[in-house]
């Protein structure tokens, strides 16, 4: 199956409105799922990242078992499954793997993952040098794997986690 080459853009003002329109769409076809929020996450939710121009949502649920049947519904609504760490969350793009609009993540609301995400989104929103180290990164990744997105992803991983630890650190220390 051919994948969607990795692509960054700026920053495009219409992303949160484009979040917006998703999540009602979200609400109206799988809302019986639906328990605690749902996010804008990822780099399109960040002012003024670069990133590849994908709305990232993430839709809480109270357990992946219990949000099984959403699957079906999303396929028939445009939504692509796929098993990727079907352990912790249901992910899916859309309109296709080679091109894509969207990336829905089912996540049980409030779980490792889940305040993971919200916690790097909120801090490279807060912070500007982080996000800028990270734009960097992005930038270089994107050359280095532009037909590799599992590749891409994965070296994200590093920088993510040690942010992560450093706001585990802070809140300790508070």
């Amino acid at each position: 199956m051919k994948q969607a080459p990795v692509e960054l853009s700026a920053y495009d003002p219409e992303w949160p409105a484009k979040f917006e329109v998703e999540k009602n769409f979200l609400m109206q076809i799988i809302g019986a799922w639906f328990f605690g929020s749902i996010e804008h996450v990822g780099s399109t939710s960040v002012p003024g990242l670069i990133a590849k121009p994908v709305i990232d949502i993430m839709f809480g649920v109270k357990s992946l078992e219990k949000s099984r049947d959403a699957i079906a519904v999303l396929i028939g609504n445009g939504y692509v499954y796929f098993p990727y760490k079907d352990d912790v969350m249901h992910w899916f793009c859309k309109p296709s793997a080679a091109f894509r609009t969207h990336h829905l993540h089912l996540i049980p609301y409030k779980s490792l993952l889940w305040n993971e995400r919200i916690q790097f989104r909120d801090l490279l929103r807060c912070d500007r040098n982080i996000a800028s180290a990270y734009a960097n990164l992005k930038i270089k990744l994107a050359a280095l794997y532009k037909e590799d997105r599992e590749a891409y992803t994965r070296e994200k991983g590093p920088f993510i986690q040690k942010i992560l630890y450093q706001i585990r650190l802070m809140s300790k220390q508070s």
